[in-house]
């Protein structure tokens, strides 16, 4: 027999339990209406069964280049959830390295990573966005210039309105300054240098002819094969890891760091522009974004690995690590200035010039101002370094 109190109990349990049931349905509701709100309202990157792919070929067949190509391609197809796919192509697997660019352009492949050096022999301008000469900067600074400087600005009317290429591109991955390089003998001076067959390429091989010496442009995987073969008196490729792996070490022992032949460079990233634009707004977003994101990694990834290697170089191969001496770098940059003007005679590669200089008279002044003695500190704690 029920009580007042139970019967009273009762009614309350029963008005919870309906007012619980209403609170649900009301959020379930809610729930719905919104997510049909956001699907009507925002973008939402498509979960569709079929990707959107692209083919992408870059210029390295190995070594950390690929891995800094194959670092933005994880990105790229991680931030898309399976909606976005980019296949990455080998060195050679579609076109050669000197037809990127016109691949690209042309739509046989949708996008390409390289460096601009590749493609100076189309317009002189391309070695300013990467192999150009040194105003006292880094290769962070150049890019800070690409991104707030105008230099994307300028770029992209290279592309555009010069050269009249259907290409999209980003710059990703900023460079340490590349050491002088791999020599058969020592030098001491510039004397040393003239007359010697020397590797590399864009701007730099005119810095270097000015220099007196006779200057090479090969691909990356013929430098040790024409040393080996006595082709070639020195050469460089562009950093310690990079060297070992192409193995500049069996060739020659005596490895300079330092130079201003190429102490500013990264890597370009293009595609196809009627395909970029034919993409959703998130997707244009995420290949933009995760280029960035690669530059970032790639930064603290070339400390790591790049320190280790020439430890390597030095302990197990014997080879004799020098700083490139003071005059030579001083005679580097008399060269850059003795070569230039020639090419100030376009006046797009004139504007270009006058941007960065702009850019890094006022950056500069900052940095330079603000940084402390990082090679006192270091010689403080460890000694010298070099």
């Amino acid at each position: 027999m029920k009580t007042e109190e139970t019967s009273s109990k009762a009614a309350v349990n029963t008005e919870t339990v309906e007012q619980t049931s209403g609170r649900r349905t009301f959020l379930k509701g809610g729930l719905v209406a919104a997510a049909g709100s956001v699907a009507a309202g925002f973008p939402m990157i498509s979960t569709a069964a079929s990707p959107v792919v692209l083919k992408l070929q870059g210029a390295w067949g190995g070594g950390i280049f690929k891995e800094y190509a194959e670092d933005y391609v994880r990105r790229v197809n991680e931030m898309s959830g399976g909606s976005l796919k980019i296949d990455y192509l080998d060195v050679g697997a579609v076109v050669k390295t000197a037809e990127l660019q016109t691949a690209v352009h042309k739509g046989v492949i949708d996008g390409s990573h390289l460096v601009t050096a590749y493609w100076y022999s189309k317009n002189a301008a391309a070695s300013l966005f990467g192999t150009g000469p040194c105003w006292g900067w880094t290769a962070n600074q150049l890019l800070g210039w690409i991104h707030y400087g105008g230099g994307k600005e300028l770029y992209d009317e290279l592309m555009r309105d010069i050269l009249q290429l259907d290409i999209v591109g980003f710059f990703s991955g900023p460079m340490p300054a590349q050491p002088l390089g791999w020599f058969r003998k020592e030098v001491n001076s510039i004397d040393d240098m003239k007359g010697l067959k020397y590797r590399t390429v864009g701007l730099a091989a005119n810095v270097m002819q000015e220099m007196g010496m006779s200057v090479v442009q090969l691909p990356g995987g013929e430098i040790q094969p024409a040393m080996d073969r006595g082709l070639i008196d020195a050469a460089e490729f562009n950093n310690p890891t990079s060297d070992k792996d192409f193995g500049m070490q069996d060739v020659a022992k005596n490895y300079y760091l330092a130079s201003f032949h190429q102490s500013q460079e990264s890597f370009e990233i293009i595609f196809n522009k009627k395909k970029f634009d034919s993409l959703a707004d998130e997707h244009q977003k995420i290949l933009q974004y995760a280029s960035e994101a690669a530059s970032s990694d790639m930064s603290w990834k070339a400390q790591d690995r790049y320190s280790k290697d020439l430890e390597v170089l030095k302990k197990e191969h014997g080879v004799k690590v020098r700083r490139t001496p003071q005059s030579i770098m001083d005679a580097q940059l008399k060269a850059w200035d003795k070569v230039l003007p020639k090419f100030m005679e376009d006046p797009y590669f004139a504007k270009v010039v006058a941007s960065q200089k702009e850019w890094m008279k006022r950056v500069g002044a900052f940095e330079l101002t603000n940084a402390p003695d990082y090679a006192g500190a270091y010689k403080h704690y460890f000694g010298d370094f070099a």
